[in-house]
Parts: structure tokens; C-alpha cells; sequence
């Protein structure tokens, strides 16, 4: 659990009042031999994959991290620039954000298994092109199969559009609860950390959706 000092800064950092909530401890859950084989054998296709040409500027690929029996999945678009050099999603300022976020409704980022849309990094941070997605997509259903998660949280508009299949826009998608493919695992859409960066008068719309996804996720247990 947090300690109340450091969840304290992170809900300064979204601008936020503190409330306080029990968490329960996580079942320790024993991993048989062909679950961790089929994982190391996913991490292995991505790490070769050279699908979508995006290998050709990469300098490695960004599989995912954080726990692999987690009851909340955290999916972003991409990696950017820090992501392809440190092999991890969400890292500097962004990632900063993003654990504050997870913070304030009483999740460590260890405690959650991120990953992204693609596994490399599209020259320029530019938006990924549909056949990219498509090639890059299944890898994520896989993880998605294999952690089984109660509850997705969709990190921006690439992010919620390629997850659920659908060109609505973000406005529309926030507030309802979507089923994302191949297991129909419950979604909430809210804006990247990238974006509130940019844009803080929006950090007060993010924490309704992390309060929504905190609801609902109550409300599956």
C-alpha cells in the first residue's frame, strides 16, 4: 500500500481533494508451468516481430510491465522516445502522471499490468496507421488473455478507438462502461497523461473517469 505521505502529492498532482478507502490484500495466485511458457513465448514473438516495418526504427520493443495477475489493465497507444529506450510504458513526465492517477484511487503502478496499443515506436511519435494497429493489436488480446483483467482503463483517444474497434470520438466514449475484445473485459475510457499535461484545466475530468472506473470496478468484485 502507498505510504499516506506520498498518495497525499499524488492527489495534489491531479488536483484533488483526499479521501481514504481499505484495500484489500491480493490472493497470491501460483502460476503453472504452460501459463508462464506461453508468456515468455508472447514476449518472445514481440521482441522478433517485425510485422508492420516498425523494427526498422526501433530500438527495442515495448512488451509491458507490472503485474500479470492483475485486476486492473492499463493500455496506452505507443511508446514514445523514453518508452523505446528504457523498454517500458509510460515513463517521464507522463508515466509520473499516470502513477498519480493510479495513486488517488488506490492503486500502485506495480499493482497493474500497462502496456500499449503498439509495441514499437512510430518515427516521430506520429499517430499509429491502421495496418500498424492491425498487426500489433492481437498481441495485446493475447496479453489480455493471459492476465485476464476485471477492468481496462483506456488511456486516450488511440488508445479507446483501437481497443474497442470503434472512430467515436473520446468525448463520447468517457462515462459508459465498453466491452473490449476477446474476452468482453469491461472498459473506461479517460484522457493519456501526455494530453493532461498539456492540458490541466482537463485533470478534473480525468479523476470523475478514475471515480467512475473505482465504481465500477466495486461493483464486479
Amino acid at each position: 500500500m502507498l505510504e499516506p505521505a506520498r498518495r497525499s502529492q499524488y492527489l495534489q498532482a491531479l488536483g484533488i481533494d483526499e479521501w481514504t478507502r481499505r484495500v484489500q490484500p491480493a490472493a497470491t495466485i501460483t502460476e503453472t508451468a504452460p501459463i508462464a511458457e506461453e508468456w515468455t513465448s508472447l514476449q518472445q514473438s514481440v521482441a522478433a516481430c517485425q510485422r508492420c516495418g516498425l523494427q526498422a526504427c526501433r530500438t527495442q520493443t515495448v512488451f509491458g510491465v507490472g503485474d500479470r495477475h492483475a485486476e486492473w489493465m492499463v493500455v496506452g497507444e505507443a511508446p514514445g522516445a523514453e518508452e523505446d529506450a528504457k523498454g517500458e510504458p509510460f515513463v517521464g513526465a507522463a508515466g509520473q502522471l499516470l502513477n498519480a492517477m493510479l495513486a488517488a484511487i488506490g492503486l500502485a503502478r506495480e499493482s497493474v499490468f500497462i502496456a500499449n496499443i503498439l509495441k514499437c515506436r512510430p518515427p516521430g511519435n506520429r499517430d499509429p496507421s491502421p495496418a500498424e494497429i492491425a498487426e500489433c493489436l492481437p498481441y495485446l488480446h493475447q496479453q489480455i488473455r493471459q492476465v485476464r483483467p476485471r477492468l481496462i482503463l483506456a488511456f486516450g483517444r488511440v488508445a479507446a478507438q483501437s481497443l474497442l474497434g470503434t472512430d467515436k470520438p473520446l468525448g463520447s466514449l468517457r462515462g459508459s462502461v465498453h466491452a473490449a475484445p476477446p474476452l468482453n473485459t469491461p472498459v473506461v475510457v479517460t484522457y493519456h497523461p501526455a494530453y493532461l499535461l498539456r492540458t490541466p484545466a482537463e485533470k478534473r475530468k480525468a479523476w470523475e473517469d478514475l471515480k467512475y472506473a473505482r465504481r465500477i470496478h466495486a461493483e464486479l468484485r
